[in-house]
């Protein structure tokens, strides 16, 4: 079954449906033809898919050179070079961070007062581009996740994304108190009764257990105490999902919760649009994400919305 199956899966079925019944008996390899629908079903959904990929990514790559910031920077560099795409004008971005860098880098290798988070994004976009986070404009990005009463500042966001930004580039963890198992036990002790995590207060936010589950995703065959507390947030998240496959946080449904959910079962290797345990009604979280898309390229935040940056990214 191809993308140019449609015909023979129709005609072939518009047969069968012209056939009495006693004939219909008579046919042997009806399962043929129903798993040829059911593939055909498969491949014009994976197409839509497809083309909301295509267009998004086109999108974005035409916005221009991207500039340093949490919309319209970072993001939008990993998410071009994760889809195989290129950045316009790629060296005139790096000079741009380079410039950001001298700017605003403290004696602690810090590029803000109290977001390491600043530090763990920019290190993310570089290694995505292949360049030395250890040296930029004779600074080294990972030193300002060295200290941890630092890094911890912006609650449980700031380990999370200190230890995927290192494991971005398996980096060595700079001279301080922060190791990997310690960031570990920050995120695992910060996991909340319902299973899973939020920024703040103790019911659980999609948003944060998706982020959570992409740090430890690495560590998930390696450590006993990380499998048994991601296996209970797959769980709770699987609870969490609404009747039409959606996530939503305190502030509703939102296309960055799915996504953020959708991102941290593939590092899982669960199937977003397949695996049973985040499908309701017939709706997957894939299908939840893609109802947030644009006509055209790029997603809108909340459904009733309009063309989002950050969505988009």
């Amino acid at each position: 079954v191809t993308k140019d199956s449609e015909k023979k899966i129709k005609a072939a079925r518009e047969a069968y449906d012209k056939l009495t019944n006693e004939q219909k008996a008579l046919v042997e390899n009806l399962t043929g033809l129903e798993e040829a629908e059911e593939r055909w079903e498969e491949i014009k959904a994976l197409a839509e898919v497809e083309n909301i990929y295509k267009t998004t990514g086109d999108y974005l790559e035409n916005l221009g050179t991207p500039g340093v910031g949490s919309v319209g920077g970072e993001w939008m560099v990993i998410g071009l070079i994760r889809s195989g795409r290129q950045i316009q004008n790629a060296d005139d971005y790096y000079e741009t961070v380079v410039k950001f860098v001298e700017e605003n880098i403290d004696e602690n290798g810090r590029l803000h007062n109290a977001k390491s988070t600043e530090n763990a994004r920019i290190i993310l976009a570089l290694t995505a581009m292949g360049k030395d986070v250890t040296n930029v404009a004779n600074h080294n990005l990972l030193a300002g996740l060295s200290d941890m009463e630092y890094v911890r500042k912006q609650g449980i966001n700031g380990p999370i994304w200190a230890l995927i930004a290192l494991d971005s580039g398996n980096y060595p963890v700079p001279e301080g108190d922060v190791t990997r198992e310690a960031l570990i036990q920050v995120i695992l002790d910060a996991q909340l009764e319902d299973g899973g995590w939020a920024l703040s207060g103790d019911v659980s936010d999609p948003d944060m257990t998706g982020m959570a589950l992409q740090a430890l995703t690495t560590y998930y065959e390696k450590n006993a105490e990380v499998k048994e507390a991601v296996d209970e947030a797959i769980e709770t998240l699987s609870m969490m999902q609404g009747a039409d496959g959606s996530f939503a946080s305190i502030d509703g449904c939102s296309s960055e919760s799915i996504a953020q959910v959708v991102n941290a079962l593939s590092g899982l290797g669960i199937d977003a649009d397949r695996d049973s345990r985040f499908i309701k009604n017939g709706e997957s979280a894939l299908d939840a994400l893609c109802a947030f898309y644009v006509e055209g390229g790029g997603f809108k935040h909340i459904l009733d919305g309009t063309l989002d940056g950050m969505a988009t990214e």
